[in-house]
């Protein structure tokens, strides 16, 4: 597989971007690096007059081919693999890898499946509820004593380092379950495992959010998702013939 044609399956997604000069800007710099694939997610609509000054003639293709979204989920519905950033790090957010170790399995991944590089609003970043939809957090390190980082530099080092793996060994990678079937798959744990005790009713997400960690380093692919729908299919029938 060339390296455009990995390429091609990387998607850079903006969640709620507040200044169209800075899509412009991240679709050029995403073009300087291969990636030519950008999606935003937002309910309002951007100037695209500002958008091209900042992505300059040499980037208008990919402002052409630009999707929006208005909706987080559906917009990463597609997807097989979500490497989502965080400038923040805690208890909510305690595994994340450097851009350069996660440009490599994201590299790896890509080969086969469709993967996306997940950046939120320069102000407010990506909420734990929006970075739940991540395979894997990214965290840039950067000095103590200026820490903010513009998002098209953000991006910039991510695709940089991204396109450097992908001159790199070429290795078979399988094709993983998208993030529509991941999604259907936990509310189907979700809602059985209420239905069995297995979970507390009072506060389902808290409990959800530690199985979703586990499963989402396993990599599931399609095949795999649909046994585990198929148990909970079958133990939702078992509970339902043992209380009628």
């Amino acid at each position: 597989m060339s390296t455009q044609v990995l390429l091609d399956n990387v998607t850079v997604v903006l969640n709620r971007p507040k200044y169209p000069g800075n899509i412009g800007s991240v679709a050029r710099c995403a073009k300087n690096m291969g990636i030519e694939n950008v999606l935003v997610v937002s309910e309002v609509g951007y100037e695209e007059e500002k958008i091209r000054q900042m992505s300059t003639h040499l980037a208008a293709d990919v402002v052409d081919r630009i999707r929006y979204e208005a909706d987080l989920g559906k917009a990463l519905s597609g997807f097989h693999y979500i490497v989502g950033t965080t400038a923040r790090v805690g208890r909510a957010r305690p595994a994340f890898q450097t851009p350069r170790e996660a440009a490599a399995k994201l590299v790896e991944i890509s080969k086969a499946d469709r993967s996306a590089l997940l950046f939120g609003s320069e102000d407010a970043g990506l909420t734990n509820e929006e970075l739940r939809y991540g395979h894997l957090l990214v965290h840039i390190p950067v000095s103590e004593r200026f820490r903010s980082i513009n998002l098209s530099h953000a991006v910039m080092i991510l695709c940089y380092e991204i396109f450097l793996a992908a001159s790199g060994k070429k290795t078979f990678t399988p094709r993983l379950a998208t993030s529509g079937e991941l999604e259907g798959m936990y509310g189907h744990i979700r809602d059985v495992s209420l239905r069995i005790g297995f979970i507390n009713p009072q506060n389902p997400e808290y409990w959800m959010t530690s199985i979703r960690r586990f499963l989402s380093r396993v990599e599931l692919r399609s095949r795999e998702v649909k046994i585990i729908r198929g148990f909970c299919r079958q133990l939702d029938w078992f509970c339902g013939k043992q209380n009628p």
